[in-house]
């Protein structure tokens, strides 16, 4: 049945007799509940229940004529595809046409509506009418009259009803769409669906949409899906300016033999997409990092290897992997485990596992865990969350797996005995042997080449003038070591370790990064201890056996406070791992004496806050940072400290959206010459917190949760840590509420976006943060008048830039959001469901911010 004769009959013919198929008023409410639930592939995948909603005289000359334009026909009569003018968009001082809000016409039910829609009539329909900005989403801020009319299915089309709001047009844009993916014509479509709890359709599309169209594969078929889009060939390319040859690349390790032969064979089969194999060598040097900048390509990750017939080569397929999204589309460390709790709280084990299979393939082979799988950040990890995802992922595999399960969590713990050994206690680099605190200290020459060519203009400026030649010439000359600037090695070395602390940027490691034991990886490393210690006891009968040879670190580390513990367990640097047995007495002697440094150099107790350690000034920083309440997430805080953090740390913090990463006595003076950083913020506006395990931190107003309120979310509330270990559940949930407010009401007014980045601020505020590249952000305002509030959408936010409906999210904000879910309480989550504020909220039910809850 072709379109143009049902959809646009000629004038006089017979209407079609009405569907025989069971209406809305034939299915009792359960059902219609359960498939409003659905997901889309379940529900547009069914056959049609419904003929084709016939339009009316005047529908069809609107059609014929006034809305589309005067349409042809063929010689039949009947009209081919619909011929669609240039849509109107509006300027901000311009009001689009104001449409009448009648509700006489609306078919009256007791029971959700179900409705005729022909799918691309109605998106055309709805887009000229709403999509007042031209952007192909339906929001807050677009100007249509969010009124919209829709004939009901069980009269065949003939009555209709209105459906009103920028939620339910917004929902009902990405219902057509859905269904155009299904290839549907013509859906009946729950009324019921339109008007979802925000909250379950958020959850749902995060399970059962997002995680899939966010998973990636390298190999044959994975990199025939990376190449077809045209968003991630650019980041397969490298987003570099400066490399010369932008084939795009993949580089292998020289010892993968196999492998590399699978991707040479990949390549002859697949010429079109141009694929150039590299072979990264057993050592590798920064100077060999630095040149191989002008040929970026991608690191090969694990492959689940298909023996061949005798005499053949070997096949092989990727483990797939979940990455951020948008133009992020590599493995990265710290987002890939924000990540993993999220699939693992959605029951996707087998990819978290997966993840951690790539976690140990790049330690073996380019040792470390990378910042991402790329060519120039072979220098470079980020924080270490290794072992709590081990432990996360081995407690939720098939118990009846027993023996495999274990024999995978002694491989996969060996591999995070390596990463603490080899690169965070490592003496040569960043392990400061006088504190015993570890640094982010990243080995790495010259400039990191993952900017835009211009990001370091006017850092490279001065010295250009000086040797006068132009910047372009100075940065050729510095990164091959033609001339030696010590001064810019310095600042260089600093920016390597704010990359990789993942707080890029922050005036908090401004200048001196590469010098501070932070409190972020002091409890990371504490965790790595503890974690390992209990693993070895519980599951290994205290007695571990390492298998790769390689020099394990001394203890006790630090030579400035006295050691205190059994002698027994000193031991000089230099030692074989293979001819030293781990037990848990030596691994829980290790957290003992990283609590005792840390209690030393970090801890404040006049303040009520742990902070960092400037090594070489040999003193405290005073900036306070959100990531204090890390020691709760990994137990490390004795109660009387988190007491205090609670009493004066907790209120510094707060804000509307969640948690704040600095304040803004920490954060000094903003100005032109000294503008906001992505960690830092501006509290003096009204500013709220936008929590999540990126970044962000703007203007003048505005700020983010830093992975802080993520880590405490799910590792501590869930597993007995953080607030709710030591006793503090009702923080947690107002905390968790605060920052699942902030997304939820982005999801309703925003055209569904669950994007990177937030800003929660006064209509009025001015957003302006430094972001590498053009980052903008999303911000909540405020209407002064009706209290309303609205998100508005600056281009640049990843996780924004989609038509008609939002495909992927973004990771760590899905993550943070199903993980959050589960510590609010339900009677928290239907307050939610309405879009109540947590001022309004926690007013009505007030519990105090610093009184623990429950029994210690």
């Amino acid at each position: 049945m072709s379109s143009g004769s049902v959809l646009f009959p000629k004038t006089g013919s017979a209407a079609p007799a009405a569907s025989t198929a069971r209406s809305e008023s034939d299915l009792d409410e359960a059902e219609l509940r359960s498939r409003a639930q659905e997901d889309a592939s379940v529900i547009y995948a069914r056959p049609r229940a419904h003929k084709t909603r016939t339009l009316s005289e005047v529908s069809l000359q609107h059609a014929e004529e006034g809305i589309f334009g005067r349409r042809k026909t063929d010689d039949s009569g009947h009209a081919p595809h619909t011929v669609i003018r240039q849509r109107q968009t509006y300027l901000a001082n311009q009001t689009p046409p104001s449409r009448a809000r009648r509700l006489s016409h609306d078919e009256t039910s007791a029971k959700p509506r179900k409705f005729l829609v022909d799918v691309e009539e109605t998106i055309k329909l709805v887009l000229e009418q709403e999509d007042t900005d031209g952007n192909f989403q339906i929001a807050a801020t677009d100007k249509g009259p969010k009124v919209f009319t829709l004939g009901t299915a069980s009269s065949n089309g003939y009555n209709s009803c209105e459906i009103r709001g920028t939620y339910m047009l917004s929902n009902l844009l990405q219902e057509l769409a859905l269904a155009r993916d299904h290839g549907q014509k013509t859906i009946v479509l729950d009324e019921a669906r339109l008007s979802e709890n925000p909250v379950s359709r958020l959850s749902r599309m995060i399970r059962y949409s997002f995680w899939s169209n966010l998973t990636r594969r390298i190999d044959g078929d994975g990199l025939e899906a990376i190449c077809a889009d045209p968003k991630v060939i650019a980041c397969l390319r490298s987003v570099t300016n400066r490399g010369r040859n932008q084939a795009p690349r993949i580089y292998v390790p020289e010892v993968e033999v196999q492998m590399r032969r699978y991707y040479e064979r990949i390549a002859k089969e697949k010429p079109h997409l141009g694929l150039i194999v590299s072979t990264i060598p057993r050592e590798f040097t920064p100077e060999w990092v630095r040149d191989r900048n002008e040929e970026p390509g991608i690191l090969a990750l694990a492959m689940t290897e298909i023996k061949g017939a005798e005499g053949e080569d070997s096949d092989f397929k990727g483990i797939p992997f979940v990455v951020p999204g948008a133009r992020f589309n590599e493995l990265y460390y710290w987002d890939s485990y924000f990540v993993s709790l999220g699939l693992i709280s959605d029951g996707h084990i087998d990819l978290a596992r997966g993840i951690v299979e790539h976690f140990l393939f790049e330690i073996k082979h380019y040792g470390k865990v990378l910042n991402g799988n790329r060519s120039y950040y072979l220098c470079r990890s980020q924080p270490p969350f290794l072992t709590d995802l081990i432990l996360q992922v081995f407690a939720n595999l098939n118990p009846e797996d027993a023996k495999e399960n274990k024999a995978w969590l002694k491989r996969a713990i060996q591999g995070a005995i390596r990463e603490y050994h080899i690169v965070w206690m490592n003496a040569s680099r960043r392990l400061d042997t006088l504190t015993g605190l570890s640094r982010y200290r990243p080995e790495g020459v010259g400039i990191p080449p993952e900017t835009e060519a211009s990001h370091f203009t006017y850092v490279l400026q001065p010295y250009a003038d000086k040797l006068g030649i132009s910047v372009n010439e100075f940065t050729e000359k510095y990164t091959a070591g033609e001339v030696s600037v010590p001064a810019l090695d310095e600042y260089f070395l600093h920016d390597r370790g704010v990359r990789e602390s993942g707080h890029d940027t922050t005036y908090r490691f401004e200048k001196r990064c590469a010098n501070l034991g932070t409190i972020d990886l002091c409890s990371l490393l504490y965790k790595y201890e503890v974690d390992i210690a209990t693993v070895i006891r519980d599951h290994f009968g205290d007695s571990l056996d390492l298998e790769e040879d390689y020099a394990l670190s001394a203890f006790p580390f630090g030579t400035e406070v006295p050691y205190k513990g059994p002698r027994e367990l000193v031991a000089e640097a230099g030692r074989r791992s293979t001819q030293v047995k781990q037990t848990s007495a030596e691994w829980f002697a290790r957290a003992g004496r990283r609590k005792q440094l840390a209690d030393h150099y970090l801890w404040h107790k006049g303040r009520g806050l742990y902070t960092d350690y400037d090594c070489a000034k040999h003193k405290q920083s005073l900036y306070d940072t959100v990531t204090t309440f890390w020691p709760m997430w990994c137990g490390m805080a004795s109660e009387q400290q988190a007491d205090k953090i609670m009493k004066c740390s907790l209120v510094k913090f707060e804000a509307l959206g969640g948690l704040l990463s600095g304040t803004e006595s920490s954060r000094g003076r903003i100005s032109l010459t000294r503008p906001n950083r992505q960690w830092d913020l501006d509290s003096s506006d009204n500013l709220f917190v936008l929590p999540h395990p990126s970044f962000i931190i703007h203007p003048d107003a505005y700020s983010l949760l830093t992975k802080s309120w993520l880590v405490l979310t799910r590792s501590s509330f869930s597993t007995g840590g953080g607030m709710q270990k030591y006793g503090y559940v009702h923080d947690a949930q107002r905390v968790a509420y605060r920052w699942l407010y902030m997304v939820t009401i982005g999801f309703v007014e925003a055209a569904g976006c669950v994007p990177e980045k937030f800003n929660a601020v006064e209509a009025s505020s001015n957003i302006d943060a430094e972001c590498e590249s053009a980052v903008a952000l999303f911000f909540l305002g405020r209407h002064r008048a009706s209290d309303t509030r609205i998100l508005q959408l600056i281009d640049g936010n990843q996780g924004t830039d989609f038509a008609l409906i939002p495909r992927e999210g973004f990771g760590w904000t899905n993550a943070s959001y199903q993980l959050g879910l589960d510590v609010i309480t339900s009677h928290q989550r239907r307050a939610l469901g309405a879009l109540t504020s947590p001022d309004v909220f926690f007013s009505r039910s007030p519990v105090s911010a610093n009184a623990p809850s429950g029994d210690r």
